[in-house]
């Protein structure tokens, strides 16, 4: 009986444990995901800023980059926005499928962990 006993009460510290490590998990993926978006935001940011001629696939693996190195969660933010904005930007400013291949492109680059600077322009102040 004492046995059990035993085995129940280990069995649902085991039980709750892998819960509330789902939990922390959970809770680390979104604050990935945040900051994976902030981080996407930053580059979209500086590159409006920048406004350099040619400069727009280094800011796409740039933004990528600092998000996937988050983790999951910033890897996971960065698919999303990267997609959304490739959709909504061939949709309608009619650059074609051809510049949106090369923007995901440079997003896959950059979320695999690829140097965005493979993508930067000559003359890009170094600010950025």
């Amino acid at each position: 009986m004492r046995l059990c006993v035993c085995l129940l009460l280990l069995s649902a510290v085991c039980v709750s444990a892998d819960f509330f490590g789902g939990v922390r998990r959970a809770g680390q993926f979104a604050r990935d995901a945040v900051g994976g978006s902030w981080d996407m935001l930053k580059a979209y940011r500086d590159m409006r800023e920048a406004n350099y001629k040619g400069a727009d696939k280094y800011f796409h693996a740039r933004g990528n980059y600092d998000a996937a190195r988050r983790g999951p969660g910033g890897a996971w933010a960065a698919r999303v926005i990267s997609d959304a904005r490739e959709g909504w930007q061939s949709s309608v400013s009619g650059r074609g499928a051809e510049d949106t291949r090369a923007d995901q492109e440079a997003n896959e680059w950059g979320r695999r962990g690829g140097d965005p600077n493979r993508y930067r322009p000559k003359g890009l102040p170094s600010k950025y």
